[in-house]
């Protein structure tokens, strides 16, 4: 018999998780996919996070199958700005008191159930952490009767992680072939996990929207660019493709969202040293540029209005939480999705993009999910040149655009988390093999 809810219990380890005061970015997101999609499944799940300190310290979700425990909230409570306020404290905290009530509490009584106990941890934030349960496990002797994974999905943090007691500890994972040949560099060779997409993704979205997106920008090319986390995302070519192309006679805008402020701050500066203009648009009470008031899932007619207010900007940056069904429409509406940047772990946002049958630019570090000129356009050097002449092309090639945009949906049919979990279970049922593990039937 191979892993099933009746034989395995899961552990996930992550600083980031589904309340808003920890998410910061597309960790969040995927965390939340992955332990809601094993609780669907019908596994239970305990998932251990920096969780909001107003809420509740333990929460049951998905019928008792998904279990959150909020960590840190003593922390937390004088530290409100996120997840990552006061981060230094909240790792020592965690590494010192999460790992013992992790073997003490949901491991032993798992083990001692019968139960086979799948430990995932993500990101630097965990790491010591997941050695210190290592040894726990050990003076427990449970330690062979556990499986532990410890993931990156990116290289931030990468110097406070321990790599001889980490790879000791457990099976090393990471999201990508690019993320592998980092790490080989370092002389540890991983397993490749990829991470997924929501199967809702798929859903059709609305032709009305989509147009009307575009009548209100007025515009010949509609570019977009969505950017998560800390590294250089690419910015500069993208607002040179623009910049271009106006100068062209062409008329072309930019939709962005640039996650961090020092991010908005550096776009800010490119575009203005450009001559252009660029308008930050803020939720209602924000202070400055334009202000967007509360818009639901569905409706999207607030967006609409604020982007006709500011038709006369190069580029647009919604500097506030958006909703990912409008983010599906405006991937939707764009003549090109900008997903290529110097450092790429997996290139989620791509993903997303193809799902909702956009053409994507992205980089040959994306290859592994992207083919050139048949579900999306690999960009060799990314350079505003190399954009403007793919765009270019596809407007000239209307024929070529369409199946691109069809074969992106396809493709990402393939990257939902259900099947990604799927491919998750098979490398788990291996690494049981490998450890001698008898599955519990």
């Amino acid at each position: 018999m191979g892993i099933a809810p009746e034989n395995t219990m899961f552990v996930v380890l992550c600083f980031e998780g589904p309340d808003d005061y920890s998410m910061a970015g597309g960790l969040g997101d995927k965390i939340t996919c992955l332990t809601s999609t094993l609780a669907d499944m019908g596994f239970v799940v305990h998932h251990i996070f920096i969780g909001d300190p107003g809420m509740h310290g333990t929460e049951l979700r998905k019928d008792g199958k998904l279990v959150l425990h909020r960590w840190c909230q003593w922390i937390s409570e004088s530290h409100r700005g996120g997840v990552y306020d006061g981060e230094k404290w909240k790792v020592d905290d965690f590494t010192r008191s999460a790992p013992l009530f992790i073997v003490h509490d949901l491991v032993h009584p798992a083990i001692s159930g019968g139960k086979l106990v799948v430990i995932l941890g993500e990101e630097w934030q965990t790491a010591e952490a997941m050695c210190l349960i290592h040894d726990l496990l050990h003076i427990y002797r449970l330690r062979d009767k556990a499986i532990m994974f410890w993931n990156a999905n990116e290289i931030y943090g990468f110097e406070q992680v321990d790599w001889k007691y980490l790879s000791r500890a457990t099976t090393i994972t990471v999201v990508s072939e690019y993320m592998k040949q980092i790490m080989l560099k370092r002389g540890i060779n991983p397993v490749v996990l990829p991470n997924g997409i929501p199967e809702a993704l798929l859903e059709e979205i609305s032709k009305a929207d989509a147009s009307q997106m575009r009548e209100v920008l007025g515009t010949e090319v509609i570019f977009s660019k969505v950017a998560r986390g800390r590294q250089d995302k690419g910015w500069k070519p993208a607002v040179h493709a623009v910049h271009n192309l106006n100068k062209l006679g062409e008329g072309s805008k930019l939709l962005a969202h640039v996650g961090m402020e020092s991010d908005r701050q550096k776009v800010a500066h490119q575009v203005m040293s450009l001559g252009m203009v660029m308008k930050n648009i803020h939720p209602d009470g924000g202070s400055k540029d334009s202000y967007l008031c509360a818009a639901s899932d569905r409706d999207f007619t607030p967006y609409f209005e604020v982007l006709s207010e500011s038709s006369t900007a190069d580029v647009f940056n919604f500097a506030c939480p958006v909703p990912l069904s409008f983010l599906r429409v405006l991937y939707r509406a764009s003549d090109v999705v900008l997903a290529a940047s110097d450092h790429d772990p997996f290139g989620l946002v791509g993903m997303e993009a193809m799902a909702a049958g956009a053409i994507v630019f992205t980089s040959r570090k994306a290859e592994g999910h992207a083919e050139h000129m048949r579900n999306a356009i690999v960009l060799d050097k990314y350079t505003a040149e190399e954009i403007q002449f793919y765009a270019g092309y596809l407007r000239m090639h209307p024929e070529k655009r369409e199946m691109i945009r069809a074969s992106a949906r396809q493709t990402a049919e393939q990257w939902t988390w259900k099947e990604v979990v799927k491919r998750l279970l098979r490398r788990l049922e291996h690494q049981a093999h490998a450890q001698g593990i008898n599955l519990p039937a």
